[in-house]
């Protein structure tokens, strides 16, 4: 018989930044083709399988989003404010990788487009992606110059 746990879960999601350096830095995004925030621009990424790793659910999210195969991930941080996601309680293990060139994403699975943006003009994000954009530029852009 399976354990049952008598408190409740979150849900755990990771969440990609993905870098490509050009004459400044360019980030991917993917806009969202469901809600919630249908509409709005977010960092590549998604719910965690129950038989999955942390990376390699990184890894499939953006293969699914943006049809992107990714390598050399690092893990940067986690989130895991309380309201974060209007669906329910969710903690984001947030990885980042920067890419080679600047390769032609092709949207897929929630995403209704994929896009390369400038770090210096961003779109309005979902989430608390704004948060953790800026969160990783202040800590970790200069390592990377």
């Amino acid at each position: 018989m399976p354990y049952t746990y008598e408190y409740p879960r979150p849900a755990v999601t990771t969440d990609a930044i993905l870098l490509s350096r050009g004459e400044e830095y360019y980030l991917l995004l993917i806009e969202r083709g469901a809600d919630p925030y249908k509409g709005c621009w977010a960092l590549p990424g998604g719910f965690v399988e129950m038989d999955e790793e942390l990376e390699d659910a990184c890894i499939r999210e953006v293969w699914e989003e943006t049809g992107l195969q990714i390598k050399g991930l690092h893990q940067f941080y986690t989130e895991g404010t309380v309201g974060r996601d209007p669906r329910g309680r969710t903690i984001s293990v947030v990885f980042w990788c920067e890419v080679e060139g600047v390769p032609r994403p092709q949207h897929g699975d929630d995403a209704a487009k994929a896009q390369w943006f400038p770090v210096s003009n961003l779109p309005k994000l979902a989430f608390d992606h704004e948060f953790i954009i800026e969160k990783f530029l202040r800590s970790k852009l200069q390592e990377l110059q």
